[in-house]
């Protein structure tokens, strides 16, 4: 449980989400299968979730404390500076649209669950500590 409490540990996990993200842009084809609309809204959305809750993770339990409102709104701001540049990135992608405001607003909701995720996650491994395990 104490490696889930390590900033580094989150680091590390929201670097391999950007690669493979970067991967994934990178790709003309991402999706594979039957046509369900809007499907690319609910993978870019459960994507960031992933992302935002690792972010989230790393900024709570860095050494600095961050307070409540710096952890909402830097786990907002990366989402959607991320999701923005990922749009952007995608223009360049043979075969990708990018710049599209819904893959944008998408990846920003991800970003809200992820928050959420983040936070419970945080409740859970403090009760799992033995008196609270810290913050």
């Amino acid at each position: 449980m104490t490696m889930l409490k390590r900033s580094r540990f989150w680091a590390v996990l929201v670097g391999i989400w950007a690669v493979t993200l970067w991967f994934l842009s990178e790709r003309q084809h991402v999706m594979t299968g039957p046509e369900i609309p809007h499907m690319d809204k609910v993978l870019h959305a459960g994507y960031f979730t992933l992302g935002s809750a690792a972010f989230y993770s790393m900024l709570r339990w860095s050494l600095r404390r961050f307070s409540p409102v710096a952890l909402l709104w830097g786990t907002l701001l990366f989402a959607a500076g991320v999701g923005a540049l990922d749009e952007f990135h995608q223009s360049f992608v043979p075969g990708r649209s990018g710049n599209d405001l819904g893959d944008w607003l998408a990846d920003l909701t991800g970003g809200v669950i992820g928050l959420t995720v983040g936070r419970k996650l945080a409740g859970w491994l403090n009760r799992r500590s033995p008196a609270g395990g810290g913050r």
